[in-house]
């Protein structure tokens, strides 16, 4: 019988900004309080280019979500999640570094499990791989990529990154490449190597991605607004494609409920948690807005994880 995983509590964290910032302290200093404050999970979002057809990101058929709206314009600022989450592993002590998501295909293959190992062993084991394949077609044109293969270049590259992770004279052949006996070291420090999230709706390409690669699932669309219905189709459709459902971990969102005065209802907020944790969910994904300025955000973020930890029975803040 498999272990219930450990319930967790993650945030993201703003990389992005529709204009020059002019520095990102206010985003450094907002991951060093949330690792204070007992935040288990810093969820970093990624772009590598923008074209001009942001209004595309709407539209479900690329990959989009009805009604979603793309942040910034094309010349909005987004820093690299996988050299942020370097950066400020070297700043705290305990928070996971969580890629929401990763275009993992604009990547080359072997240089990413070469990356993302070291970026695991450094943090001491603290990185978590979300992976997707985007609503944007001018990222993979400019990475030279065929957008309407995405899917299966995504494919390709968690079947080359986990290889290289896991075997120690590796071997790998796909219709794109081909290698024996390559060795590349280190590991990460999770035997089965970095845990992979598979983004995506229940449909049949992204559940045979979750079954073969995938420790948990992000949902899309409609599928992450019904969490109690979608999770056992997910479920189902996983182990039509020959995988267990059994471990597979679970984003769900968590709103922040705000009282008359403004200020967070913990009570109001943690009530969700118990129907959330019942249909399957793992991580919870506070919808959480703090100005940068603010001067409390640190003990904001310390009362929602110790109400978090009551209401799923882990041991709270001392």
């Amino acid at each position: 019988m498999t272990t219930p995983a450990t319930p967790m509590l993650s945030m993201m964290l703003v990389t992005f900004s529709a204009e020059d910032p002019g520095g990102w302290d206010d985003m450094i200093r907002r991951a060093e309080e949330a690792d204070r404050a007992g935040i288990d999970r810093l969820a970093l979002s990624d772009h590598v280019v923008f074209g001009e057809r942001l209004e595309e990101y709407g539209d479900p058929a690329r990959g989009g979500t009805t009604g979603g709206r793309q942040p910034t314009g094309p010349d909005g600022h987004w820093l690299e999640p996988l050299t942020v989450a370097t950066y400020l592993a070297a700043r705290t002590t305990h928070v996971r570094f969580f890629t929401g998501i990763l275009l993992a295909a604009l990547r080359r293959p072997v240089v990413l499990a070469k990356t993302t190992a070291t970026l695991d062993v450094l943090s001491g084991g603290r990185l978590d791989l979300g992976v997707g394949v985007g609503w944007q077609r001018e990222e993979y044109e400019a990475a030279g990529l065929d957008y309407t293969r995405r899917g299966h270049l995504l494919d390709h590259t968690l079947g080359v990154v986990q290889t290289l992770w896991r075997e120690t004279a590796a071997d790998f052949a796909d219709d794109h490449l081909a290698f024996t006996a390559i060795h590349q070291m280190p590991k990460p420090r999770s035997p089965g190597g970095v845990p992979i999230w598979v983004s995506g709706t229940v449909n049949d390409r992204a559940m045979a991605r979750l079954a073969r690669f995938g420790q948990g699932w992000i949902p899309w669309g409609a599928d992450a607004d019904d969490l109690v219905e979608s999770i056992p189709r997910m479920r189902a459709a996983v182990t039509a494609a020959g995988g267990d459902p059994d471990p597979i971990e679970v984003l769900g969102a968590l709103s922040v409920v705000k009282g008359d005065d403004g200020a967070v209802d913990l009570d109001a907020t943690m009530a969700a948690v118990p129907a959330l944790r019942d249909a399957g969910v793992t991580d919870f994904r506070l919808g959480l807005r703090i100005r940068p300025d603010a001067p409390d955000a640190e003990a904001r973020m310390a009362a929602l994880v110790n109400a978090f930890r009551t209401t799923v029975g882990r041991p709270t803040e001392g």
